[in-house]
């Protein structure tokens, strides 16, 4: 599990208890301000300004709110990956990643490759790793090669259809579970009648979380399905999915830049509700839903900083 903390002012607390509303727990620890329950994660605030995150998607919650996350020190965990089939790193994996979920500006992309036992030394020797060690420029060089040497399922959820869902009640953990069982049904399908030795996911929630959020769909993997977090660093089915997903992710962010007329920030930091604020101005306040994640703080935050300072002008 894992845990982030961040350190906020008292009208920043008051400002998120309000955004947790519907999330709020009865029972609170003792100095803390409130806490509340997503899907994803526990948040308990403090009355000391220290802000807990805790869970599987506590890094992606955390960033909502504009800061650097700072992970909290915690207990020593088993090895990576140690409860996987003995050389998991040697088979032939379906892997799944997603990426965009930080991000207030810009989709969630999913994909999910199949990296057969050949192929693996081609992907070494084409660099591919886990992809927070590449920049941008790397990740498209890398995915222009691999993208037509690999079946691969690459899933786009835009920005309005997003919002739609997430506005119909639906979390962010369901619509990652949906979309990596849809990409590895479809990466199943391409290399049909071949069968992975295992499938790999990248763990955004507990196994019987993310099982749960599948279960009103009619074709759900769950034959040999291994989640590990870090699941770059296990195999490289994963690295490659990842490695694909930022490609798309960076295409379609350039996009999104072209169509605001202006270069747009990555992430969910101060420069971000500021490029919002500049969006409001310039093509309205309607138009947030085309390009963010209406759902982020940064949306409140960007509202405030346009009245501040472009309403009176």
């Amino acid at each position: 599990m894992s845990n982030v903390v961040l350190i906020k002012t008292a009208a920043e607390l008051n400002e998120m208890k309000k955004y947790y509303q519907a999330n709020l727990s009865e029972k609170q620890p003792q100095g803390s301000v409130f806490s509340a329950k997503t899907p994803s994660c526990t948040i308990t605030a403090y009355k000391s300004g220290k802000v807990l995150f805790q869970g599987g998607g506590s890094v992606a919650e955390a960033s909502k709110w504009g800061d650097t996350p700072l992970v909290a020190p915690k207990k020593e965990k088993k090895e990576i990956g140690s409860h996987l089939p003995k050389d998991f790193a040697s088979l032939s994996v379906v892997g799944s990643d997603e990426v965009g979920t930080g991000d207030f500006f810009g989709p969630m992309t999913v994909v999910a490759t199949y990296v057969s036992k050949e192929k693996i030394p081609l992907l070494k020797e084409l660099g591919v790793q886990d992809s927070k060690n590449l920049n941008d420029e790397k990740i498209m060089n890398i995915a222009k090669q691999i993208k037509d040497v690999i079946p691969y399922s690459l899933l786009t959820l835009h920005n309005e259809k997003y919002n739609q869902m997430q506005q119909s009640g639906m979390s962010q953990g369901k619509l990652k579970a949906l979309l990596h069982n849809q990409a590895i049904n479809s990466v199943l399908q391409k290399i049909s009648p071949e069968k992975p030795d295992a499938i790999l996911i990248d763990q955004f929630a507990q196994e019987g979380i993310y099982f749960n959020y599948l279960k009103q769909q009619p074709n759900i993997q769950r034959e040999n399905v291994y989640f590990s977090t870090k699941a770059e660093s296990v195999h490289l089915a994963v690295a490659a999915a990842s490695i694909l997903a930022r490609y798309a992710f960076i295409l379609r962010f350039a996009d999104l830049s072209k169509k605001a007329g202006f270069r747009l920030t990555k992430g969910a930091g101060p420069k971000v509700d500021e490029c919002a604020a500049r969006l409001i101005h310039e093509k309205g306040a309607q138009a947030l839903s085309q390009f963010v994640k209406l759902h982020f703080a940064n949306t409140d935050k960007a509202k405030k900083l346009y009245n501040k300072k472009y309403s009176n002008n």
